[in-house]
């Protein structure tokens, strides 16, 4: 099976590659050779490989910087997908698409159901929210595509808010922390096997969910916030011998600390439907943390 991967270089794309299948053909993309802001471009490379799959984990993600540069961000969120479903239209094969939570306004107040409305609040959940409908625009009732939405994604690699956080335990600096967002926590490491199983059980996926593209949420168990997770990072680091004494971690409103987006307060995925479909064990964030700390300790 040949599967064309972009976003190579992100704590996604990463952790994609290293635990990819033995018997898949994967065809690892670079910035530089593929411009995700450049739709042609996304539209040929589809032609020139011809694969299997696209796993379209390519985005942009500064959320902040999104709202002064909206053009960015929607071709890159937006444009690519719909020309990655064109040309798979074309010459077939079968789209992965990562999403987001940040397709809601974190208003509902219950976990959050894949058929709920789309609803973002700022330009890159806005972005992802339009690269979803343009992909079920093309691929609509095609069984060619597949969106897994995914929230506040962590690894041992990369830039994250848990390194962010550990760099500064390691520092012992001070820490301030929004304590009302309240979300999901997910580690590359899970997110990325759930990924590979999309891919082995497309055909089945159809049949438990309805629509005209299947939307599964992948997220690892229990309901956090931004401040129990920095707290966490240093309670779990001092632990298993990452540091010695962690720093102090102090709450804070989302009025208090500044951001040009807005950001959601409550957005907990509902996974159950996903973990049932791809028989996939129930991982406590707690525990995807400290395996995303002790792997970035041993690198």
């Amino acid at each position: 099976m040949k599967i064309l991967l972009t976003g190579s270089s992100g704590q996604l794309g990463k952790q994609i590659i290293k635990s990819a299948p033995k018997e898949i053909n994967l065809i690892v993309t670079t910035r530089k050779e593929l411009d995700l802001s450049n739709s042609d471009k996304c539209f040929d490379f589809v032609d020139k490989y011809k694969p299997d799959w696209v796993i379209n984990a390519g985005a942009y993600t500064l959320v902040n910087k999104a709202e002064e540069e909206p053009e960015i961000a929607f071709a890159i969120n937006a444009a690519a997908p719909y020309a990655f479903a064109k040309a798979l239209k074309l010459y077939g094969g079968n789209l992965l698409q990562i999403s987001t939570d940040a397709v809601f306004n974190g208003k509902f107040g219950n976990p959050l159901m894949f058929q709920n409305k789309r609803s973002p609040i700022n330009i890159y959940g806005a972005s992802k929210a339009l690269g979803e409908e343009n992909i079920e625009k093309v691929l609509g009732k095609s069984n060619m595509a597949v969106i897994l939405r995914t929230s506040w994604l962590v690894g041992p690699e990369g830039r994250n808010f848990v390194l962010n956080i550990l760099n500064k335990h390691k520092k012992n600096q001070s820490i301030s922390v929004v304590a009302d967002q309240v979300g999901c926590l997910t580690s590359t490491l899970t997110l990325a096997e759930a990924c590979w199983k999309v891919i082995k059980k497309h055909s089945s996926i159809n049949q438990y969910i309805p629509g005209d593209v299947p939307i599964l949420h992948w997220c690892d168990a229990g309901v956090t916030s931004w401040y129990d997770i920095a707290f966490a990072v240093g309670e779990i680091s001092k632990n298993i011998g990452i540091i010695n004494n962690p720093s102090k971690v102090f709450p804070i409103t989302t009025e208090e600390f500044p951001s040009r987006a807005k950001r959601a307060k409550y957005s907990v995925l509902e996974c159950t439907i996903t973990r049932n479909i791809l028989a996939l064990p129930v991982i406590n964030w707690r525990t995807s943390l400290k395996k995303v700390l002790e792997i970035h300790s041993e690198n």
